[in-house]
């Protein structure tokens, strides 16, 4: 029906369109004649001539209905000249937008049509030139003249959105009427032009509970005190419609999901009225009892709740804390139970929400109360001492098996226990102490000695008899009370000084004394001299009574010579009950002063020298000793740095090596030891000892023709030339150096090749076994092979 309707709404403004189009035709609206160079006579009603002036085309708007679907082109206009007479001479021109693609025009009529289906949505106008021409020359009969094509419209746009969907939140309980949120819509049609953008607004679901303006498109609250806890969400479907909302018009819906938020208007509820909660009497203060909690329907901080105890026998024992992730109070132990003493308690806790919206106060009250009972249970606790710590006293060199004191524990469990003691031997690892195991008492082992340890700090265990597991630990710290036994002594290993010309009553030292007992049997000090010297005619004392005493000269001047150290003993007594007291030896020397009473020396050496020498003498005479010695010893050693250089070193040795053979000898080892001396110089043995105090400033240069051939066989010959190049350098050392070759080295098994023995002396030695020796000792079978050989020959 719908469609029916829109369709015969396009037909009757399609009739209305041409109507409009024909009586501007027959008004001549749009053909009008602009004045001419010629004018023409027009007959009046009356038959009066009128004359007229010629017009020129002045073109109003055309229009033509968007969306045509008809099967002809639609007509838009038609352009006339009145200089057209008809007969097909003019021709009409159109150009411009959409000319020749929508717009065309019949050259000879001047009719225009549209050939396409225009949409107004899509463009609104069109601006078109119309020119006349001649049709055979195409020279311009009338000047171009711009015109309008507009775009009528028609109501084919439904309204649409601005979102497809709409969220927005309203507090719960909110007045009727309270604004949530404003929708809007568009329509794409002419809002100038008839109802096809005129919009209403209306509601299609969420009634009763939302309302919306039918002009404005606010969504308001049409029910009261609607509550979040019974429904949260909303939705809600708005409809714009056209037309003004009346039959025909087309429409567009959008969702709006509408979200109740939360206020305080629920108080907390605990969900029972008593709470049962048990705690062990071995449970330690801090740890957690039980759990209670208050159900408040209301979300965030609006369902917030703390937790307090408000009243009971257990508020001190007690105490309650609030778990904001759980919403939850958690009951803690406060304080130490004792199953013995109170075995339950009772607590008042109230749950109160922590912000309150005054707007709802009338709610209230936001709180709520609930019972909870503790009940304690038995434990099986350790023994417990009457006291956190024991303190005795014990006087020093007590004998062994004094009782020091006694402590006692017991079982608080209800079965009382018998209870066993014992000493922790980490703490009394010299085993001054014992304790009984039955009744508590410690003793003494052995004598203590306060000036050793003044303080004993141990621990004593108890252990139930029955349940060995079961133990408690307490200090006990053990005073050793002093006793007068150690008397005083010196302060200090005193060494004393007096002058010779000490005067009579001049003091020269001032003394102390140290005791190891306590204060109370240490000082006061008192000093003196023994009975027996007290008339001493040397030295006096004189107590200070500071614990201090001071020695003085009695007579004047002393003599080093005579006797240069006195021993004086003195008597000290400390205030003890009773009192002790020891000799103790001052030992004094006597030196040597100046005029100002400053010490010199204090031997009796010293002494004797200073008779005759002054120290600044004996200091002179020293330092005179000291540099002659250095001097002496400088002299000897430039003169032995002089006197070196003309002995030849050892390293400036001219020494000749024997020239070897191509024969195998002992490797290395052959030349591990030589001996020198055996060709020493012959002048040597006859007394002739060349001067070796001056050494040649020019090298020897060995004359040539004497050093014998390389490959020369002649050991004689060779040493001989070696001998008189010797003899005759004058570079050399005055003694031969030869190397000789006495050690052939363990590698050999052929004994001693040594031909130097041998030189001036036959042998009899066979040498035959050198031919089977191999082709390295060929030449040595051929030298003595060929010897012997020679002599038999003979």
């Amino acid at each position: 029906p719908k469609m029916k309707e829109d369709s015969c709404l396009q037909a009757a403004l399609l009739c209305l369109g041409m109507l409009c189009y024909s009586h501007a035709l027959s008004t001549g609206l749009l053909n009008q004649s602009r004045p001419s160079l010629h004018g023409h006579r027009e007959k009046g009603k009356e038959g009066q001539v009128l004359h007229r002036s010629k017009r020129g085309w002045v073109w109003n708007q055309f229009f033509v209905i968007e969306e045509y679907t008809g099967p002809d082109p639609v007509l838009v206009g038609r352009l006339h000249s009145d200089i057209d007479s008809g007969d097909g001479n003019i021709k009409y021109i159109l150009s411009g937008e959409g000319a020749g693609i929508i717009f065309v025009i019949d050259d000879k009529s001047g009719n225009i049509h549209a050939t396409k289906t225009l949409d107004r949505e899509e463009r609104a106008q069109y601006t078109l030139t119309a020119q006349a021409v001649d049709r055979n020359t195409n020279r311009p009969l009338e000047p171009p003249s711009e015109f309008i094509v507009k775009v009528q419209d028609i109501n084919d746009n439904p309204p649409e959105f601005l979102h497809e969907n709409y969220h927005a939140n309203v507090p719960e309980r909110s007045n009727v009427g309270t604004s949530v949120i404003q929708v809007t819509a568009s329509d794409a049609d002419d809002p100038t032009y008839g109802n096809s953008a005129k919009l209403v607004y209306s509601i299609l679901e969420g009634q009763p509970y939302f309302s919306v303006e039918a002009q404005t498109g606010i969504i308001r609250t049409a029910l009261p005190n609607m509550d979040r806890e019974a429904k949260e969400e909303y939705h809600v479907v708005i409809q714009a419609k056209d037309m003004g909302g009346h039959m025909g018009g087309l429409s567009g819906t959008t969702k709006v999901t509408i979200t109740l938020t939360d206020v305080n208007d629920n108080p907390p509820k605990f969900p029972q009225s008593v709470y049962q909660m048990s705690v062990s009497e071995a449970a330690i203060p801090g740890e957690e009892v039980g759990r209670v909690k208050a159900k408040d329907p209301d979300i965030g901080e609006n369902g917030l709740v703390a937790y307090s105890i408000i009243d009971g026998d257990g508020m001190d024992m007690f105490e309650i804390t609030t778990d904001y992730e759980t919403q939850e109070g958690v009951v803690k132990l406060k304080k130490t139970l004792d199953y013995e003493t109170k075995k339950s308690y009772n607590l008042k806790v109230e749950a109160a929400n922590v912000h309150i919206d005054p707007k709802f106060i009338s709610n209230g009250p936001f709180k709520d109360t609930v019972t909870v009972k503790i009940a304690v249970e038995d434990a099986d606790e350790p023994p417990m001492f009457l006291k956190p710590g024991y303190i005795f006293e014990v006087q020093e060199n007590a004998a062994s098996g004094t009782v020091v004191g006694k402590i006692h524990a017991k079982d608080p469990d209800a079965a009382n226990s018998a209870i066993r003691y014992s000493i922790d031997r980490h703490t009394d690892l010299e085993r001054y102490f014992v304790i009984n195991a039955e009744d508590g008492n410690i003793k003494t082992i052995k004598a203590l000695d306060r000036e050793e340890i003044p303080w004993h700090n141990i621990s004593v265990f108890a252990v139930e008899v029955q349940k060995q597991h079961q133990e408690a630990k307490v200090p006990v710290s053990i005073k050793v009370v002093d006793v007068n036994d150690n008397a005083p002594k010196f302060a200090a290993a005193y060494e004393a000084f007096v002058c010779e010309n000490a005067r009579s009553n001049q003091q020269f030292i001032t003394i102390s004394a140290d005791d190891k007992d306590d204060s109370a049997n240490g000082p006061r000090f008192i000093f003196s001299l023994p009975p027996e010297i007290i008339h001493n005619p040397n030295f006096t004392l004189r107590d200070n009574r500071d614990n201090t005493a001071s020695v003085l000269v009695r007579r004047e001047g002393f003599s080093r010579q005579k006797q240069d150290l006195y021993l004086l003993p003195i008597v000290i007594s400390d205030g003890g009950l009773p009192p002790l007291s020891s000799t103790n030896t001052l030992t004094i020397r006597v030196c040597g002063c100046d005029s100002s009473g400053s010490l010199l020396s204090c031997s009796a050496e010293a002494f004797v020298l200073n008779a005759g020498l002054s120290t600044g003498a004996l200091i002179a005479i020293l330092a005179c000793i000291v540099i002659l010695l250095v001097i002496v010893v400088l002299f000897v050693t430039l003169k032995r740095q002089k006197k070196e250089p003309l002995i030849v070193f050892e390293e400036e040795d001219v020494r000749e090596n024997i020239i070897t053979y191509d024969d195998e000898g002992g490797g290395e080892e052959d030349t591990e030891a030589f001996d020198i001396a055996t060709l020493q110089n012959p002048d040597g043995i006859n007394g002739f000892i060349p001067r070796k105090d001056i050494k040649p400033e020019y090298q020897y240069m060995p004359r040539p023709g004497l050093r014998p051939a390389p490959n020369s066989v002649d050991v004689d010959d060779f040493i001989n030339t070696r001998i008189q190049e010797a003899d005759n350098d004058p570079t050399a050392p005055p003694y031969d150096s030869i190397q000789i070759y006495g050690y052939e080295g363990r590698g050999s098994v052929a004994g001693s090749l040594s031909s130097l023995e041998s030189a001036t002396t036959d042998s009899d030695l066979d040498y035959d076994y050198l031919q089977n020796w191999g082709p390295r000792f060929k030449k040595l079978a051929d030298l003595y092979g060929s010897k012997d050989t020679f002599d038999d020959d003979s």
